[in-house]
């Protein structure tokens, strides 16, 4: 029986999930890559609730005629931006049962070089 790329990935990020947790002081970035867009959380899993949330359908991405590697790459420092300015500049990185490539890695090449650490 085949197992389709929803099932492989689901059964991935549940074992991520199992060891990667957010604290208000390093919260969890979690990253969620549709076919056309790419979004970007920081949630504190021990409060229950999302700090911040990113997405490249954001008007100042938009504007701006990249392809979504980039954009990928502009969410994650646009993210990054934000959390420095609310004090957050520790994270930890939730790929969410994708593979480390591509956008997902784009996202977290930008959110580093924007300054955020993990």
């Amino acid at each position: 029986m085949a197992v389709s790329k929803q099932d492989r990935r689901t059964k991935i990020k549940f074992k991520l999930r199992k060891s990667i947790n957010g604290t208000s002081q390093s919260p969890r970035l979690s990253v969620y890559r549709s076919n056309a867009e790419i979004y970007a959380q920081l949630i504190d899993d021990k409060g229950g609730k999302t700090l911040l949330a990113v997405c490249s359908a954001d008007k100042s991405i938009l504007s701006s005629k990249v392809n979504k590697i980039e954009k990928a790459k502009l969410v994650g420092k646009l993210l990054a931006e934000k959390a420095v300015a609310n004090g957050i500049t520790k994270v930890v990185f939730d790929r969410n049962g994708f593979l480390y490539h591509g956008r997902v890695k784009s996202l977290a090449e930008g959110a580093r070089e924007g300054g955020l650490k993990f």
